[in-house]
């Protein structure tokens, strides 16, 4: 479908005519960055420079607070819509079919360093504090000249069309996230990290063919919250003016749009453009594939390993690849948090304190997490230590041989539980067990009863004897 707006022919001038190079224009040459892709001249020339292929101007006022020789710097207000003007060399099918389509993907990417080896786990941060929302938005109605606009659900800072080169193209885009969403701390006053806008533009590959990469474009801006842009542009006027004459002209003229400067592309769009992002310059060493928590088990016998595991097989092993750090998460109920932790293996894991898992998962689930890591099991309500008495009776007992202790962990605190407990360390069936009882004083049997249960100290020593009751089949168990 073609969203396709009808504009008078006064609406677009030719890009000499909108921006003139030889007077004050917006277009002007970027300046001179480590990253650019700039050719030095031999001498200085009096002619035009040559039209460049690709470019895309910004419609947003550029910052008069940036020295010279630094790169401009754009304010963006949450959630408005900003032009981006698309501007190429129309390119005609070799095969004679006429010109050929454009596809772009734009997208909001980190511009500090620190921000974008952990891009993934910032992302997926932002997605759980904010459900439902986008950091990157196309604004369909006001586009021009785009077609097949693609937002993908699970990649929140990208979006994707198609244009003609021969046509006047212009894409509304929106940003939804602020630039002190991403700071360490968040008491009030930070200074936000700016972002990057990119704009990576591919040949529209057919017949099954790989799209070719033609050009990389972006800009540095930082996002305000709604009228933030405009109250930081008149700051950093206002700070200009106040400086000296001398001192005001080391910063740059500010610029009523703004030029996307040429870059080299971000390392994943050099691949296809409906690919994932991944984190730039860290391509994972252990491709995996997310499994959902019902694929994981799909046997019963797998079912029943999982189910039989004992306490202390829960913890994480620190020498656990990534792939199995996965399943871990998903078999202990953490799928949600699966993204997050997408190239962490087991010993990354293992090193996050309790406090870094509260801040990526929230209290609860970062408590549950961190418990799950530690292998720590909830303590009992009672512990108890049972020994099966001797067959020669308590007087067996007393050459200091009186047999091995094992635990007996009670919940409930009931004569039931006890009483299977008991059933299954002595090897008796429970439902045998006619009555079971206490030694009191002057050796008195004491019928145990849910209050006798609950009033026992922890940690307490019992000798079970078992006698055989009056009728055919049945068991009385004394506590001595």
């Amino acid at each position: 479908m073609l969203f396709w707006h009808g504009q008078p022919d006064h609406y677009w001038s030719s890009p000499g005519e909108m921006y003139p190079i030889s007077g004050p224009g917006l277009l002007r040459d970027p300046p001179v960055l480590p990253y650019l892709k700039q050719e030095e001249p031999n001498g200085i020339s009096t002619s035009q420079p040559p039209c460049p292929a690709f470019q895309y101007v910004l419609c947003a006022p550029t910052s008069p607070a940036v020295r010279h020789h630094e790169e401009t710097l754009t304010y963006l207000n949450q959630g408005q819509s900003y032009e981006i003007r698309m501007m190429g060399s129309p390119r005609v099918d070799p095969g004679g079919e006429g010109r050929r389509m454009l596809k772009s993907v734009v997208r909001v990417v980190f511009h500090d360093r620190r921000l974008q080896y952990s891009e993934q786990q910032q992302l997926e941060g932002w997605r759980w504090s904010r459900p439902g929302d986008r950091i990157l938005d196309i604004d369909i109605p006001l586009s021009v000249g785009i077609l097949e606009p693609q937002i993908h659900p699970t990649l929140l800072n990208t979006v994707e069309f198609l244009w003609d080169p021969s046509r006047r193209t212009s894409v509304f885009v929106q940003v939804h996230c602020i630039s002190t969403e991403f700071t360490l701390r968040k008491n009030g006053g930070e200074k936000g990290v700016p972002f990057r806008i990119q704009i990576n533009t591919f040949e529209a590959g057919g017949n099954g063919d790989p799209p070719e990469h033609l050009h990389s474009a972006s800009c540095l801006v930082k996002v305000f919250k709604p009228k933030g842009a405009d109250r930081k542009q008149k700051t950093d006027r206002e700070k200009v003016e106040k400086q000296p004459a001398l001192e005001r002209e080391k910063f740059q003229p500010a610029y009523e749009s703004t030029v996307l400067a040429e870059c080299t592309p971000w390392p994943d769009a050099l691949g296809a453009p409906h690919s994932p992002p991944g984190t730039p310059g860290l391509p994972s060493p252990h491709p995996f594939k997310l499994l959902s928590p019902e694929r994981l088990c799909v046997s019963p016998a797998c079912a029943a390993e999982s189910l039989s595991e004992s306490p202390g097989e829960q913890a994480l092993s620190p020498c656990a690849s990534p792939l199995e750090t996965q399943q871990w998460l998903h078999k202990r109920r953490f799928s949600a948090y699966a993204r997050v932790f997408a190239n962490f293996a087991g010993a990354d894991l293992l090193k996050l304190s309790r406090r870094d898992l509260i801040q990526i998962c929230g209290a609860p689930d970062g408590i549950r997490l961190c418990n799950a890591l530690t292998g720590r099991c909830p303590r009992p309500r009672l512990t108890l230590y049972m020994s099966r008495e001797p067959a020669g009776g308590a007087e067996g007992t007393e050459d200091g041989c009186s047999g091995l202790y094992q635990e007996v962990h009670l919940e409930e605190l009931t004569v039931a539980e006890l009483t299977g407990k008991l059933a299954e360390l002595l090897g008796l069936p429970a439902g045998q067990i006619q009555q079971v009882s206490r030694q009191g004083p002057s050796g008195i049997h004491i019928l145990v009863s849910d209050v006798m249960i609950r009033n026992f100290l922890d940690e307490t020593c019992f000798m079970v004897a078992v006698t055989k009751a009056h009728g055919p089949e049945g068991y009385h168990l004394v506590l001595r």
